[in-house]
């Protein structure tokens, strides 16, 4: 199992004087996955992600990331990733291309190899056109860009990224994201953070949800969901309604509660892909066409809600 794991996280404290900042977390993330650590400001996903990257000691616990431990292998486990944090890390006089020189040199690449390298990188983040201007001249979404592809420049198998997308333009948010998916399909693992609850939906293919230093519920979007029992609803505009096609609905297998409103019928199913061919067969046998269908799957924030008893942004 360990051969299938980029990392393995076990019972990780940290307190800040009387705060528990992280308090007794433990997750798994497989290799060549996005893992999303979910949760509001506070939560203490930076705080767990700085124990991973071995720039906090966490009073108890431990971690094994690409099977090097945070306490014991610092150094190893440091070689081994690559890490986008919070904050731009940046030289504001520099151009992108010399500050992607400068920190490869800081990751012991020398010469051609270096230069190919940072080619690669900046074609990746879209900036090849723009590598010789400062990056003070650059926006806040073109600076975390960089930030990410310094992170990549010593070609990590294990990518940490903390809330990359924040306060920028919906462009370069856009670009960032496509980049994280870009990473996974070349068989990289990217461990997430973010209070985005539809990046979440969009990256992750496992979601952690933490909140007040606790991880509440890891998995995937749709054991989450059902997790928590959460319904999909799916609403029918119907070109007329029946008595008998109302009561009909009601006796089909897997529909929770079905509602009705002038020719528009909301149903509520455990799994709309098992009830709406069902749905179709009985609106026929009964001379009702569906005219339309929409489909709305129960999400993330609702998990959160239901798990935490308060919305994301709360």
């Amino acid at each position: 199992m360990g051969d299938t794991l980029a990392i393995q996280v076990q019972d990780l404290h940290r307190s800040f004087g009387q705060n528990r900042a992280v308090d007794g977390v433990s997750f798994d993330v497989l290799r060549g996955e996005i893992f999303s650590l979910l949760g509001p400001n506070g939560a203490g996903k930076t705080t767990t992600i700085s124990m991973l990257s071995c720039l906090l000691k966490a009073d108890s616990g431990d971690a094994l990331l690409m099977g090097h431990s945070i306490s014991t292998e610092p150094q190893l486990v440091k070689a081994s990733i690559g890490v986008v944090p919070q904050e731009v890390a940046l030289y504001s006089d520099l151009s992108a291309r010399e500050n992607l020189l400068f920190w490869g040199k800081m990751q012991g690449l020398r010469g051609s190899p270096l230069a190919r390298r940072v080619d690669e990188v900046l074609e990746v983040i879209g900036l090849t056109d723009r590598q010789k201007e400062r990056i003070s001249t650059y926006s806040g979404g073109m600076k975390r860009r960089v930030n990410i592809a310094v992170a990549l420049l010593h070609k990590p198998a294990l990518v940490i990224m903390d809330e990359p997308t924040v306060g920028i333009d919906p462009q370069s948010r856009r670009s960032i994201l496509d980049n994280v998916k870009q990473l996974r399909d070349q068989g990289m693992t990217v461990l997430y953070t973010t209070h985005y609850m539809e990046e979440a939906q969009e990256l992750s293919d496992h979601v952690g949800i933490m909140d007040h230093g606790r991880l509440v519920a890891v998995g995937t979007q749709r054991e989450l969901v059902k997790s928590v029992g959460e319904l999909d609803r799916i609403q029918l505009r119907l070109s007329e309604l029946t008595e008998g096609f109302l009561e009909t609905m009601k006796t089909i297998e897997g529909i929770r509660d079905v509602t009705s409103g002038d020719d528009i019928v909301t149903v509520l199913a455990a799994d709309s892909n098992r009830v709406l061919p069902r749905l179709f067969e009985s609106a026929a046998g009964a001379g009702v066409r569906i005219v339309s269908v929409d489909i709305q799957e129960p999400n993330l924030e609702a998990v959160f809600l239901r798990l935490t008893g308060r919305a994301l942004r709360d």
